[in-house]
C-alpha cells in the first residue's frame, strides 16, 4: 500500500465578495482534485484544537496524526530540527522573521510587511549572518533559513515572554503586540539592536534603489523547546519522505521520522518548483510507503488577501502536482491518497482561521469509497456530513482503517 498526502497549505477559505461570493476553490479549475472528491470520499477535518493558536505547526501536527495538546512546544524547535541544529533541553529556539515595519522609531510603527518584500534568502542570509556576528554572543546564536524565516536560539534561557505571530499583525501597530511578560526585555532589546544594525545594512541600501521593501527590522517568535515525539515512521511501521520549501513542515518531517527530499527551485512562493515537486513524490513512491507533498503557495496568496493569485496557485497545484501523481498513483499497485487544506487562510482575513478544512481521500480499495460525485470545495465537503474531529485522528483512520470513515 502507497499512502500519498498531497497539502495545499491553507487553501481553504471563506466565501468573499472579491470572487462574487465564492470561494477560491469553488472558482479554481481543479479537475484533478475533482476527481478525488468525485470517485473518493470528501469531508472536513478539524486539526486546531480550541484555544490553540491556528498555524501551519498545529495543523501540520494533526494532518500527521499527533495531538498538538501534547506534543506542541512552539515553531521554532520545529524549523530547528529541519536545520540540523542540536538543542539541549533548556534551549528556547525563536523564529525570526526579517520584516519591513512602516514609519519606524515613531509612536505608531507598523507592521508593514511580515516577509520584508518575499526577500531571497541570498539576501537575507547576509543580513542574519551581519547580526549574528554583532548580537550572536553566548547565549545568543541566529541561523539563517529560507526567504524572511530564520531562527533565533536562547541556549540555557530562562522562561519566555509572550510573543505574537507577525502575520496576525499586518497593517496593525506594533507597540502592543511586542513580546511581553518574563523576558521580554530581553528580547525587546535584542529586536531594536537588530533593527539599528539593519538601518543602514547594504542589502537594504541595494533593496531601496530598486524600489523594494527593505528589511529594516526583525521579529522573534514561535519560541519553544526541543519537543518529544514519537515517529510516524516507528508508530505505522513505515518509511516516508516530506517534500516542502520551508523549513518548518521539514522540521515536523525530520521529527516524525520521514526524509526530507528537497527539490531544486522549491521556494515557498507561488514561483516554486511544482512539476519538481510531483517528480519527486513519484521517486519517492519506488522506494517509500509513504510521501507527504507540501506548498506553501495557497498561504501565502491568503496573507496577502490576494484572491486571483490564490485561485492560480491552487490551479497550479492542481495541475503540477496533483494530476501527475494521481495519473500515476496506480502503476505502484494498492494505494490511498488524501488531498487537503491543513487551515484556511481566507483573503479577506489575511490570517490562519480555527475552521474545519475540506479534504477528500480516494482508495483503490473497493468498499472504501463513496464515489458521491462532488466538486472538492469547502461547501461540498461540509454537506458531505463527514467530519474528523480531533483531527490527528485522521491519520490513524487513513493509515489503519478508512473503511471506518466511509462507512460511518
Amino acid at each position: 500500500m502507497k499512502y500519498v498526502i498531497l497539502l495545499g497549505d491553507g487553501m481553504a477559505d471563506y466565501p468573499t465578495e472579491k470572487l462574487g461570493g465564492k470561494t477560491p476553490l469553488q472558482c479554481a479549475f481543479t479537475p484533478f482534485m475533482d476527481q478525488i472528491a468525485a470517485e473518493g470520499t470528501m469531508g472536513l477535518v478539524d486539526t486546531i484544537p480550541e484555544g490553540v493558536n491556528p498555524g501551519s505547526d498545529v495543523a501540520t501536527l494533526s494532518v500527521l496524526g499527533y495531538d498538538p495538546r501534547e506534543t506542541y512546544t512552539g515553531r521554532g524547535p520545529l524549523e530547528a530540527a529541519s536545520m540540523g541544529i542540536n538543542l539541549g533541553p533548556n534551549d528556547i529556539v525563536y523564529r525570526c522573521n526579517l520584516v519591513s515595519i512602516g514609519k519606524k522609531d515613531s509612536a505608531d510603527a507598523f507592521m508593514d510587511d511580515f516577509t520584508a518584500g518575499h526577500i531571497s534568502s541570498d539576501e537575507s542570509r547576509q543580513i542574519i549572518l551581519d547580526i549574528n556576528k554583532e548580537l550572536g554572543l553566548p547565549p545568543y546564536q541566529f541561523f539563517p533559513g529560507v526567504g524572511y524565516r530564520h531562527l533565533f536560539v536562547w541556549k540555557d534561557a530562562p522562561s519566555a515572554p509572550e510573543t505574537k505571530a507577525p502575520h496576525d499583525i499586518t497593517g496593525k501597530p506594533i507597540g502592543e503586540y511586542l513580546p511581553r511578560g518574563s523576558s521580554s526585555e530581553e528580547i525587546n532589546s535584542i529586536m531594536r539592536r537588530a533593527a539599528e544594525i539593519l538601518k543602514d545594512h547594504p542589502v537594504n541600501a541595494r533593496r531601496q534603489q530598486a524600489g523594494k521593501k527593505q528589511a529594516n527590522s526583525i521579529w522573534l517568535w514561535g519560541q519553544g523547546k526541543k519537543p518529544q515525539i514519537v515517529p510516524l515512521t516507528q508508530k505505522y511501521s513505515l518509511s516516508g519522505g516530506m517534500i516542502s520549501a520551508v523549513d518548518l513542515l521539514n522540521g515536523i518531517g525530520v521529527i516524525a521520522g520521514l526524509k526530507v527530499c528537497k527539490v531544486e527551485g522549491a521556494t515557498g512562493y507561488i514561483d516554486t518548483n511544482y512539476t519538481g515537486k510531483a517528480d519527486m513524490a513519484l521517486d519517492v513512491l519506488n522506494f517509500m510507503d509513504f510521501v507527504f507533498v507540501h506548498l506553501e503557495a495557497p498561504d501565502e496568496m491568503g496573507h496577502e488577501g490576494n484572491a486571483e493569485g490564490k485561485i492560480r496557485a491552487i490551479e497550479l497545484f492542481d495541475e503540477k502536482i496533483v494530476g501527475p501523481i494521481l495519473n500515476k498513483i496506480d502503476s505502484f499497485g494498492d494505494f490511498r491518497i488524501i488531498v487537503l487544506s491543513d487551515h484556511p487562510t481566507p483573503v479577506d482575513v489575511r490570517t490562519h482561521v480555527s475552521d474545519p478544512s475540506p479534504f477528500a481521500v480516494l482508495s483503490s480499495h473497493e468498499g472504501e469509497n463513496k464515489a458521491a460525485g462532488l466538486s472538492f470545495n469547502e461547501i461540498n465537503a461540509k454537506e458531505s456530513n463527514i467530519v474528523i474531529s480531533p483531527g490527528h485522528l485522521l491519520m490513524e483512520k487513513f493509515i489503519k482503517d478508512w473503511r471506518s470513515v466511509v462507512g460511518s
